[in-house]
């Protein structure tokens, strides 16, 4: 098998047929040996040496969910651009199809087992609180193409208008909060809901971490198969439930329990206060941190609203990577291959905004533009720049540089209503004038006094 690098001009890649087999810069993320190694391990490799070997294929597949935009014939010639001085095949969509189908599933989930989980951040901003690492948990839908084959292991969900056009697969995901690097993740039908995942996910879970969760997260087996991996979890519980007062503390918190699991519980009232005017929302809180002292009860209210990070995340790989378009798999299993593609490029890109932002421990790492990012990979991808790393190691690299001199501001608390920005028909397009502003707030917190302590007769 060749695998000798090979230069051409300032374009360093591997060598012969396996030249188009890279990520650009992100391939020093991923280097040829790790891709071997996960095809041996999953027996994959091909058996004799093909136009397309396995290596390029895998990346082709990992290439394609950075450029939503066109087919698999077009990422290849991505791929190829800047190996001009190099002899490439040029296959046939119907090869590159037979070429994934041989692939399959097995190198691309042992991909991402091998590569998620939480980057290294040490000490850095908006990580960790007071010594826990963050984390979140929450479901999303991707769209697949809606064909017999499709429909046989995936549906439509029903709803207003008809419900969705396209069948759907539930995601469910596990991400380090600053940093928004996926620490594990599930799919599969939405037929099955994303607390019925989430016990997929308890072998992530681990001491010293602590895990925000809404309040479909806030069932009481659930929250005691969480507390048994070691980690803490903070979530917000539904406001009519009802939940006994055992013991009052001074910062506002009670002590509860949700069958045998004790928690601390924390009532407020939130208002958000701008030009247009005022809204107020009452929040309860839960979580297994029981030392008022250490984990005060203001300090968890600021902390929950942390758990937004995984949406953003979602936003990320929704509308930025895939475009808002619909997978381009056609069958179940190809649907499979491609999401654990999704998931491992998103990682690789994840990783190499938060070593460059890990260089500056003065910077939360939610100031890294993800966009960014992702055109400056693109790029490094249609140049094939910095496949292979030199002699000297560079922790920051080209991506991590533009990520460095192109970081937003420092986030500032705005508010902006919930509304539909785009009409679902173009015949109801007209109507009233909706304010879309985004305006300047500011936020008091309110922490409710607990009700009285039960006696030992009530029933709970």
């Amino acid at each position: 098998m060749d695998t000798q690098s090979f230069t051409t001009g300032t374009v360093t890649v591997a060598g012969g047929k396996f030249a188009p087999g890279h990520l650009g810069e992100l391939t020093q993320h991923l280097p040829f040996e790790m891709v071997d190694e996960a095809l041996a391990a999953t027996n994959t490799t091909q058996s004799r040496l093909r136009d397309l070997p396995s290596r390029v294929v895998v990346y082709l597949l990992l290439g394609a969910c950075l450029f939503p935009e066109v087919g698999y014939l077009g990422v290849w010639r991505k791929l190829t651009a800047a190996l001009g001085g190099l002899p490439t095949v040029t296959p046939t969509a119907g090869g590159l199809g037979a070429a994934r189908q041989r692939v399959a599933v097995a190198p691309l989930r042992w991909l991402f087992d091998l590569l998620r989980g939480p980057a290294a951040t040490g000490r850095q901003r908006g990580t960790r609180w007071r010594g826990l690492l963050l984390c979140a948990i929450d479901g999303t839908t991707l769209t697949v193409p809606d064909n017999p084959r499709m429909l046989t292991r995936f549906t439509k969900q029903r709803g207003n208008h008809g419900g969705t056009g396209y069948p759907q697969v539930r995601l469910v995901a596990l991400v380090a909060c600053g940093t928004r690097t996926v620490i594990d993740a599930v799919f599969g039908p939405t037929t099955t809901g994303e607390t019925t995942y989430t016990p997929q996910l308890l072998r992530s879970l681990h001491t010293g971490m602590l895990l925000l969760a809404d309040r479909n997260f806030g069932a009481r087996d659930l929250l005691t198969d969480i507390a048994a991996t070691g980690a803490d979890v903070l979530v917000r519980l539904k406001n009519g439930r009802t939940m006994p007062v055992l013991a009052r503390y001074p910062d506002g918190s009670y002590l509860s329990i949700l069958g045998a699991l004790r928690v601390r519980v924390i009532e407020c009232e939130i208002t958000i206060i701008t030009a247009a005017g005022r809204h107020t929302g009452l929040y309860r809180l839960a979580t297994t941190l029981l030392d008022p002292q250490r984990y005060p009860a203001a300090g968890l209210i600021t902390v929950y609203h942390e758990r937004w990070e995984i949406e953003t995340a979602y936003l990320e790989l929704k509308s930025s990577m895939l475009g808002g378009r619909v997978l381009r798999a056609r069958t179940p299993t190809g649907v499979e291959q491609e999401i654990y593609a999704l998931l491992t490029t998103y990682q690789l890109l994840r990783t190499a905004m938060a070593d460059a932002t890990n260089t500056r421990t003065e910077i939360d790492p939610d100031r890294a533009s993800f966009t960014i990012a992702w055109h400056t990979a693109r790029d490094q991808i249609i140049q094939a720049a910095n496949v292979i790393a030199g002699t000297v190691i560079d922790l920051t690299g080209t991506i991590g540089r533009h990520v460095l001199a192109n970081l937003l501001p420092a986030r500032r608390l705005r508010a902006n209503p919930r509304i539909v920005k785009r009409a679902i028909s173009k015949y109801q397009a007209r109507g009233p004038i909706i304010d879309r502003t985004s305006y300047k707030a500011t936020l008091t917190i309110d922490i409710l006094a607990p009700p009285k302590i039960l006696t030992a007769t009530t029933k709970t």
